[in-house]
């Protein structure tokens, strides 16, 4: 069950997602968008820790930043400390599932 700040977070970014997004316009370059991404983090891993690892991708999100899919990760990362925050974050590239290809099945005969 979120705690009552990550639940305040949530709808904070609810609240951005059907006001101001709108009006600047939907530009994230990665998948799912900074605010869904931020959303999932603060969910996952607590308002300090999942905080961190959005503001971390908000920077990677311009002109000249990385573009793609970025997923949340499931555990956080190493040598992540409540007193060292930069280290939740991710400050250079993307958190992309390997690629795969099961559309070619080996012939058995």
């Amino acid at each position: 069950m979120p705690s009552p700040v990550q639940r305040a977070a949530h709808w904070a970014i609810r609240g951005y997602q059907l006001s101001l997004s709108g009006l600047i316009g939907r530009q994230c370059r990665h998948l799912p968008s900074c605010s869904d991404y931020t959303d999932e983090a603060i969910q996952r891993h607590g308002f300090w820790a999942g905080g961190w690892m959005g503001f971390s991708r908000i920077c990677r999100c311009g002109p000249f930043g990385t573009h793609g899919i970025d997923l949340v990760p499931e555990t956080l990362p190493e040598g992540s400390a409540w007193y060292k925050p930069w280290a939740y974050g991710r400050w250079r590239g993307v958190n992309a599932p390997p690629i795969t290809c099961d559309s070619v099945e080996p012939d058995g005969g």
